[in-house]
């Protein structure tokens, strides 16, 4: 704790040309450009400010602050790095020699307060109907990933979904930077380490998540799958590891399905393509997409199931849930509103086993068995 009040003083100085957006509760990130171009997101919108740093070894101090902080080292073979600050923002920086601006860091800040499903009901990101089928979907441990732009809001809603996962089960959330925050009292949370001066102790998303497996989880999170871990992700949720959960980066739910698929062939096993999909279809159970919209609005637009491979041997994808779009006009006037598409979910038999369609409130015609 002294050493974060520590950092805090030190880093607010470094920081100084920005400091009034660091406590700007509407500010969501902060982009710094080089030394004279800055950046912010105010409300979901990006405008450019009149904040500077004096010069280049100004910037350059601030980096190796934040560097220092999560015990990481600027050297001139530094070209970028993750970091974050010690109230939790997350942040990037991108040194000069990959940066033809000059040195650049990314500072996506922490939020004091998570919003809630029912928060996101509120801001009409969600509909009642699509609250209760998450709620169910997790109370039925059935795998979720969440897919999405760069700041579509992905981790929000991880966090606002995994407030539904029950405290008596032991969940492992593993990440890069720290950035979930999980309310449940048995929760382990793992973050990856950089290599010391000599190359040495560099702990990766993947050797985590292999202590993971043999530390007893309920439930496993990512933060982000990234790379060759996401085939560790599809075996674990493969092998009885229900209701795991993780967010990757992509446009629709068949492109996160691709990407999953383009990411487990990053590892180092070698694994037919056919055996690999036939994984995929099998571990991933629910795909939820997040965008956000030109005016800031962060929304739902898709919730879909996997329903395996076609004879093909390409993805498939159930859509319960999709946005339709409504103009009058001009484009400022259209509303979007996420409605059921009539299609019924295939966890009909799942719910009424575990004694919970009773409860299925709204959703009970999504949940009723599928006619065989």
């Amino acid at each position: 704790m002294e050493r974060d009040v520590i950092f805090n003083v030190t880093l607010k100085r470094f920081l100084e040309p920005v400091g009034e957006y660091l406590d700007d509760d509407r500010v969501s990130e902060i982009m710094i450009n080089g030394v004279d171009e800055v950046y912010i997101e105010r409300q979901g919108m990006i405008e450019k400010t009149d904040a500077c740093f004096a010069d280049d070894e100004k910037l350059l101090a601030a980096a190796r602050n934040i560097a220092q902080y999560t015990n990481k080292r600027i050297t001139p073979l530094t070209a970028r790095f993750d970091s974050r600050l010690p109230d939790g923002s997350r942040v990037h920086v991108v040194m000069p020699r990959c940066s033809r601006k000059g040195l650049c860091i990314s500072i996506r800040k922490f939020r004091r307060v998570n919003f809630s499903l029912e928060e996101l009901v509120e801001f009409e990101s969600l509909t009642p109907e699509a609250k209760e089928y998450i709620e169910l979907i997790v109370a039925l441990q059935q795998n979720l990933l969440i897919s999405g732009g760069t700041g579509s809001g992905k981790t929000s809603l991880l966090n606002a979904i995994s407030g539904k996962i029950p405290e008596s089960e032991r969940v492992i959330v593993i990440e890069d930077s720290s950035e979930l925050q999980l309310q449940q009292p048995h929760v382990l949370s793992f973050e990856t380490a950089w290599p010391d001066r000599h190359g040495q102790g560099a702990v990766s998303i993947r050797d985590l998540f292999h202590s993971a497996l043999r530390m007893r989880p309920d439930r496993i999170i990512i933060g982000e799958c990234r790379g060759g871990e996401a085939l560790d992700l599809i075996q674990a949720m493969t092998s009885g590891h229900g209701g795991s959960m993780s967010t990757l980066h992509a446009n629709t739910p068949l492109d996160a399905l691709n990407r999953l698929e383009t990411m487990a062939l990053m590892s180092a096993v070698e694994i037919p393509l056919i055996a690999l999909r036939s994984q995929i279809v099998s571990a991933i159970d629910v795909l939820i997409q997040i965008n956000r919209l030109s005016d800031g609005r962060r929304i739902v637009t898709e919730i879909s199931e996997v329903a395996g491979l076609s004879t093909e041997n390409r993805y498939q994808v159930n859509q319960i849930f999709g946005r339709v779009e409504s103009a009058f006009g001009n484009s400022k006037n259209s509303t979007i509103k996420l409605s059921w598409s009539g299609r019924q979910s295939v966890f009909g038999d799942h719910l009424k086993l575990l004694g919970l369609e009773n409860g299925a409130r709204l959703t009970g015609k999504i949940f009723l068995p599928v006619e065989k």
